[in-house]
């Protein structure tokens, strides 16, 4: 992360399936050069604290500054831990409102995780992101960012509700032209016993705010050591606002 984020001062990172110490870990590894030179928004989806999994989003205070931001919980009672509908766990999105320190341009940042089992909960939890998209961009006058594990494939109610019809949201790795884009294809690959898919995705509201996407990969998880650092490969985009 340190080393994909060293040459773009203005980067985000989304992270799903976190835990506090993890959370800690990374923190203290991106920070190692410079104290406080990252920090972040995010609580355990168990109890809105330190409790369970985080879907947390990391940024650079000196170039952003943290205006509000709040976890939604995916189910019947978003205000609250819960979990919705036919989920097999509970599911949240981060979302934060943030303002470039220097040219004064404010975004919308959001992480999330949906559900491995239940597809009505998939479905829902993504009509709830949308009223959020909705609600933090002003109706689309802000532009906004959308990261995470998805659990759905292009096929899935849950990807079809985030990007068909009326949704502003855009699937970054279609707006991207083939030559501009790096790497896989395939999002998640298991611990090396899974049929590879991809169910990893950044989406942005480019149909309602002009995004000038320049670029997006998919990184590799597993080098010569033969460690995984994941059961899932990161998905990376360069993006402007203008």
């Amino acid at each position: 992360m340190r080393f994909h984020t060293s040459h773009c001062r203005e980067s985000f990172i989304g992270l799903q399936e976190v835990l506090h110490g993890q959370l800690a870990d990374i923190l203290k590894g991106l920070n190692r050069e410079r104290e406080g030179e990252w920090d972040y928004i995010g609580v355990g989806r168990d109890d809105g604290l330190k409790g369970g999994e985080y879907s947390p989003i990391l940024y650079r205070p000196s170039v952003w500054t943290l205006q509000s931001w709040n976890t939604t919980w995916l189910s019947e009672t978003p205000t609250k831990p819960s979990r919705g509908w036919d989920a097999a766990c509970i599911r949240i999105l981060t979302s934060g409102i943030f303002q470039h320190n220097h040219s004064k341009k404010k975004l919308v940042a959001m992480s999330t995780h949906l559900d491995h089992q239940g597809p009505k909960s998939r479905l829902e939890a993504a009509k709830i992101i949308l009223g959020q998209v909705e609600e933090k961009t002003q109706q689309g006058h802000l532009p906004a960012f959308l990261a995470g594990d998805f659990n759905s494939q292009q096929d899935d109610d849950a990807y079809r509700m985030l990007t068909d019809g009326a949704s502003p949201m855009q699937d970054l790795h279609t707006m991207v032209s083939p030559e501009k884009r790096y790497g896989h294809y395939y999002t998640f690959t298991g611990f090396g016993h899974d049929k590879p898919t991809k169910i990893d995705f950044l989406f942005v509201n480019g149909k309602t705010y002009p995004w000038l996407p320049n670029g997006y990969a998919v990184l590799e998880n597993r080098f010569d050591d033969a460690v995984y650092s994941s059961d899932h490969r990161a998905v990376v985009a360069d993006v402007a606002i203008p």
